[in-house]
């Protein structure tokens, strides 16, 4: 299994429209082979100390697929190049983790 952890800053006050784009795309995403997760995340409100605040203008893609197959598979689908094309200007800054279990 491989776990992706996507961290994504918008131009300011973007987020709620990359959020559509992304929530619009998540019935293709989910229908993919080797897909076992794939969601968005942002602040919870009240966590307390214990959190590290990403701010109004990010969020988290936390992912799992199968193999590193089927994430190249994704990341080469129409839908995505689409989905990259569609958001790519909103962008401002992507952090992306890929991991393997300890």
């Amino acid at each position: 299994m491989i776990a992706v952890i996507a961290i994504l800053t918008m131009k300011p006050g973007m987020r709620e429209e990359m959020l559509e784009a992304f929530r619009a795309n998540l019935p293709a995403v989910h229908a993919e082979k080797g897909c076992i997760e794939y969601t968005a995340a942002i602040d919870a409100e009240g966590a307390g100390r214990i959190q590290t605040p990403l701010g109004p203008d990010t969020f988290v893609v936390i992912e799992k697929w199968g193999s590193l197959e089927a994430l190249a598979a994704h990341l080469a689908s129409p839908h995505m190049k689409a989905y990259f094309a569609k958001t790519g200007a909103m962008v401002a800054s992507r952090v992306v983790h890929v991991l393997l279990p300890a």
